[in-house]
């Protein structure tokens, strides 16, 4: 089940409309201006309407992120006619980052579907469904003249190559039927053009029927052994020159290609049958956008590391003798968290004014899901310890993947962690987060031999355990020596694990 949002009303003008006594004055109507969300939240789910007059509910499309400007019906839950009890969940809403139910907190029915399931796009405030009071009709309730149905959703149109000015084209010679056609390479036109002779009359050899210049040059040896006539061109009929159909960007080759598949042509639609539509959702939408933002407004910056593991991974061992289970990255999570609270210069972000420093420690955890990639957060990780941190990115890594992440658990963030070492990646590099000022990408735990000195300073080769981390940071607030700083004491507390109690 998706994450859920309760609606609720006020009671006073229930009483009001069913004509118990009471002060009617006009803070009773400022009451009736809307229902709000509940759990703390402060959006307007349903706008005023002239409830006195004994008018539908109207159900508008929330806005339930910062960043969502548009929502997808998933599913109504509730047929038009039916009963709607307190507590009841109505649609399922795809968000930019979720699915939430829409739950109501009152009686009612549901009068009036407006938007379908699957529609897709819908904007904030649109008209979605119409609720009206028990025992009213809700079968003749009409659509407010207001507020229409939100307009039609425009399906993709077929992309079309722009019209293009009208250029003369050089009449070309008609291929004459029974007549081979061959690919010429251009060494092999300029000698056929040259010698008056054409390729129909030799054999190509180049792949793919190519004809190469070693066949024009055995064509030149036979017509100056007089076993080959010298080709004239056959005169034809004056074309009537026309308009160049779209299709026709440039002129083709004397001799066209073989059949091989079309391919795509830079600043035009790639041809019908070369691809398939891939149906992108609101979460693709908002991080492909997000991604581009990120690359072409923050400047980026890059600096890597190498981290024994060998102490982590000892202490590890430990902990699960005592059946407490962690990974590596809950280790990674802690030892940033700590760094963080070390040099607060680097737990700030970028508002498009200037750096703000934030009084919090919240991490962000990447996590893939079908639907792309959301990023959880661990809320004052660096009071947390290793176990609790474990915990707590488990339960939000599954939420993630069903869809059922609130808004609070994955807006904000003051630094971000994207571990793909589980995946066999050595390292890589990760794009900032906007208004978020630095990334640590994370690659896999390798063996690998080093030369060390034993207590009588004998070298001798040791096999130790190193990952591989490469932080991203936006120069604007974090140049290139705050984020060294900061790697030198990440990898001292990573490879010390008591520095993390």
């Amino acid at each position: 089940m998706a994450a859920s949002w309760r609606l609720g009303c006020d009671p006073r003008l229930l009483r009001y409309l069913v004509g118990f006594p009471g002060r009617r004055s006009a803070g009773l109507v400022k009451g009736a201006l809307g229902w709000s969300v509940s759990r703390g939240a402060n959006w307007r789910w349903f706008h005023s309407t002239q409830w006195l007059r004994g008018d539908p509910i109207r159900i508008l499309m929330p806005s339930l992120s910062p960043t969502m400007e548009e929502g997808n019906i998933v599913k109504w839950l509730k047929k038009e006619g039916e009963a709607v009890s307190a507590g009841d969940a109505l649609c399922e809403i795809e968000t930019d980052k979720a699915v939430v139910t829409l739950d109501a907190s009152d009686d009612g029915i549901l009068a009036k579907i407006v938007v379908e399931e699957g529609s897709k796009n819908i904007r904030l405030g649109s008209l979605i469904g119409l609720i009206v009071e028990e025992g009213e009709d809700w079968k003749h309730v009409e659509i407010p003249k207001d507020v229409g149905p939100p307009p039609p959703v425009s399906k993709p149109s077929e992309l079309r190559p722009s019209p293009e000015p009208q250029i003369s084209i050089p009449v070309k010679k008609e291929h004459i039927p029974g007549t081979l056609r061959f690919r010429l390479s251009p060494a092999a036109r300029n000698i056929l053009e040259k010698h008056s002779l054409d390729a129909s009359q030799g054999t190509a050899t180049g792949p793919r029927g190519i004809f190469t210049k070693e066949d024009a040059l055995k064509l030149v040896q036979l017509k100056q052994m007089g076993k080959i006539p010298e080709s004239r061109p056959t005169p034809t009929p004056a074309a009537t020159p026309t308009a160049p159909s779209p299709l026709q960007a440039t002129a083709g080759p004397s001799y066209p290609r073989p059949v091989i598949p079309p391919v795509s042509t830079p600043g035009q639609p790639n041809a019908v049958g070369t691809f398939t539509e891939i149906p992108a959702s609101n979460i693709r939408r908002v991080i492909a956008k997000r991604l581009t933002e990120s690359k072409s407004t923050v400047p980026h910056a890059y600096a890597t590391a190498d981290c024994d593991l060998g102490a982590v991974l000892k202490v590890r061992q430990d902990l699960v003798k005592d059946d407490i289970k962690v990974s590596v990255n809950d280790f990674i999570i802690k030892a940033a968290a700590v760094t963080l609270k070390q040099m607060p210069d680097v737990n700030v972000s970028w508002d498009g004014e200037g750096p703000k420093q934030l009084p919090f420690i919240d991490i962000s955890v990447a996590v893939a899901t079908d639907k792309g990639l959301l990023t959880p957060i661990i809320k004052d990780a660096a009071a947390k310890g290793i176990q609790e941190i474990a915990d707590s990115v488990k339960a939000l890594s599954k939420k993630a993947r069903d869809g059922k992440l609130l808004p609070e658990e994955y807006q904000g963030g003051s630094f971000s962690i994207s571990n793909l070492g589980m995946f066999g990646i050595d390292e890589f590099t990760a794009v900032i987060n906007p208004p978020q000022a630095c990334i640590l990408a994370v690659g896999r735990f390798r063996p690998v031999l080093k030369l060390t000195e034993d207590e009588e300073g004998n070298a001798k080769l040791q096999q130790r355990q190193l990952i591989t981390v490469t932080m991203s940071s936006d120069s604007r607030v974090v140049d290139d020596e705050l984020a060294t700083r900061f790697l030198k004491s990440f990898k001292a507390n990573l490879e010390n694990p008591i520095r993390l109690a």
